[in-house]
């Protein structure tokens, strides 16, 4: 393509502009953070943890972690250290879970936009099926633009789940290996006050539940399977560009919306439409697969609190409703980053996946259940989880 085929040239700040862009990888993390920020402290500066709040969750930390190490039979540690919880500003979780969820962006950016052989310092070649100068040149503004894109869209995301997550694990995704739990008090205070609970039974209510899924996701072949399947997921997307406009063109030709701006408020927040990231066949084979193994995971946590919850928690029904009705009734913030990465589990799923669990218990008992993660080849298959007894033979149980 020669010079004269480039709309802008004799424009130099639009130049510079592309070759900004070019440099920064897939992903564009300092404006990510700095939108995460903004979201998660609304703008306003954070006030820092009360210490009597430290001292309080360390006490009940002892109390769950000793608990779920007797309830489960495995080891809460994943390093060999004392599991603890700490307590963070809403601004401090949001920080580190886009450092922990780094790899799985950049391997969806990689997958939507791979990258050229493109020479350092030269302008991107121009994709052949481009005919007018001006299209080709707006095809490859908005395949720089993508890192900026995907960074504003993970930075939001992360800042929305900040003001609402308690701890790492309201999504089973698998953090870096640490026995460093950290938990946002404000999210905890403002949803006890909501529901006019305890403020300490939930406390206690949120180290079970995050010491219980680090139990299980520290499990090494656990941790190996799920990582390896959300990996598979994000490596798989396929790129349409065109998606945003096909849906506004829907948008513009459906005479049955009675509210075109709620209509696109919706379409906003769907990441095919948003990034044009397509979900591939080969993810919809991956699918019943996530689903199956959180679904078991989330059953057998719900197993393991129930059978040590009442006994320790006064309030334990009330905190297990209000906490249960709440992972089904996600924001939608939630939601995006849930069909990002595959996750996207409705209370059918939930129902699954203790219905497995409570089959198997009442089969073959608790030292049936033990089996579960005892090595790779008993994790439950998708068939599986719907009829435990087939688990149960294959297993020899």
């Amino acid at each position: 393509m020669s010079s004269s085929d480039n709309p802008f040239e004799g424009m130099p700040f639009f130049g510079d502009l592309l070759r900004m862009l070019g440099t920064q990888g897939p992903v564009q993390w300092d404006g990510a953070r700095q939108l995460a920020l903004s979201i998660a402290t609304g703008g306003e500066s954070e006030p820092n943890v009360d210490p009597m709040e430290r001292i309080r969750l360390e006490q009940l930390t002892r109390v769950a972690d000793l608990n779920i190490a007797q309830a489960t039979g495995l080891s809460t540690s994943t390093t060999g250290q004392a599991v603890t919880i700490v307590p963070v500003t809403r601004s401090q979780w949001a920080l580190q879970t886009l450092d922990d969820y780094k790899a799985l962006v950049e391997r969806m950016a990689l997958a939507l936009h791979p990258p050229t052989d493109t020479a350092p310092g030269t302008e991107p070649a121009v994709p052949d099926s481009f005919e007018d100068p001006t299209d080709a040149w707006l095809g490859q503004i908005m395949g720089l633009l993508s890192p900026m894109m995907l960074g504003m869209t993970a930075g939001s995301l992360v800042g929305h789940l900040a003001t609402r997550s308690f701890g790492l694990f309201d999504l089973p995704v698998p953090r870096p290996s640490s026995d460093e739990l950290r938990v946002v008090p404000a999210n905890i205070e403002a949803f006890a006050a909501d529901w006019s609970m305890d403020g300490d039974d939930l406390r206690l209510w949120v180290c079970l539940h995050q010491i219980a899924h680090h139990t299980v996701l520290g499990v090494p072949h656990v941790r190996a399977r799920l990582e390896d399947l959300l990996n598979q997921y994000a490596e798989a997307f396929e790129s349409d560009p065109d998606t945003l406009g096909s849906k506004l063109a829907d948008l513009e030709l459906d005479p049955s919306s009675s509210d075109p701006m709620a209509r696109f408020q919706e379409m906003m927040g769907d990441p095919e439409v948003i990034l044009g990231a397509v979900r591939s066949t080969r993810q919809e084979h991956l699918l019943p697969q996530i689903e199956a193994l959180v679904s078991v995971i989330a059953g057998y946590v719900d197993h393991v609190m129930d059978a040590i919850g009442a006994t320790l928690i006064g309030s334990y029904g009330q905190v297990t409703e209000a906490m249960r009705r709440r992972r089904v009734e996600s924001a939608a913030s939630d939601r995006f980053v849930e069909r990002l990465f595959g996750l996207e589990l409705t209370q059918d799923h939930f129902d699954r996946g203790r219905a497995f669990v409570d089959g198997v218990v009442e089969r073959a008992g608790t030292s049936g259940l033990e089996r579960l993660w005892s090595d790779a080849a008993t994790v439950p298959t998708p068939n599986e989880v719907v009829a435990p007894g087939l688990w149960l033979a294959r297993i020899d149980l």
